[in-house]
C-alpha cells in the first residue's frame, strides 16, 4: 500500500504538468498565433431550420425538389453526441476548402432542427444529403472514407 502511495506525488505533478502545458498552448490560438499556420480554417457553415429553407430548400411551401441555391451543396446531419459524426467532420472541412467556390457544404444539427431531420426522413446519423444544383438530391448514410465523399461530389454534384 505505501508502494502505491509514493507514486502518488508523480502521478499529480505529471496532471499539473500536462494541465499546464495545454493553456499555454490554448493561450497561444488567442493571441493571434496559429498551431498551424499553412492551413485554411473549415469553410463548413452550421446552419438551422430557417437558413435551409432560404438556401436550399422550403419543404414547407414546395412539395417536389425545388433547389434554391446558386451552387451545389452537401449538407451534414449531425449531432454532437455522434461518434461516427465527429468522424466526418476533419473529412468535410477538408473537402470545404479543397472545393471552395463550386460547392457549399453545411450542417444540420438534428438535436435543435427536429423539424428539418423529420422531413428528410433522417432516422441515422451521420446523413449526408448532396444537393445538386440541377435534379434530384441523394442521401448517403453512415460514416464513409473521404473517396467516397469526392466520388459523390464529382458524380453528383459537379456533373460536367
Amino acid at each position: 500500500m505505501k508502494k502505491y502511495f509514493s507514486f502518488l506525488p508523480f502521478f499529480i505533478l505529471a496532471a499539473i504538468i500536462s494541465c499546464s502545458n495545454a493553456t499555454s498552448q490554448d493561450s497561444d490560438k488567442g493571441n493571434g498565433k496559429s498551431l498551424a499556420p499553412s492551413e485554411k480554417s473549415s469553410l463548413v457553415k452550421k446552419i438551422n431550420t430557417a437558413i435551409f429553407k432560404e438556401k436550399i430548400f422550403d419543404f414547407d411551401v414546395h412539395k417536389d425538389w425545388k433547389f434554391s441555391g446558386d451552387k451545389p451543396c452537401i449538407v451534414d446531419f449531425y449531432a454532437d453526441w455522434c461518434a461516427p459524426c465527429r468522424m466526418i467532420a476533419p473529412i468535410l472541412d477538408e473537402l470545404s476548402i479543397k472545393y471552395e467556390g463550386k460547392i457549399d457544404i453545411y450542417k444540420v444539427n438534428i438535436d435543435y432542427e427536429k423539424a428539418l431531420a423529420g422531413a428528410f426522413g433522417i432516422s441515422s446519423i451521420p446523413a449526408v444529403l448532396f444537393c445538386p444544383k440541377d435534379g434530384k438530391p441523394s442521401m448517403a448514410n453512415g460514416a464513409l472514407p473521404k473517396e467516397d465523399y469526392e466520388k459523390a461530389i464529382n458524380e453528383v454534384l459537379l456533373i460536367k
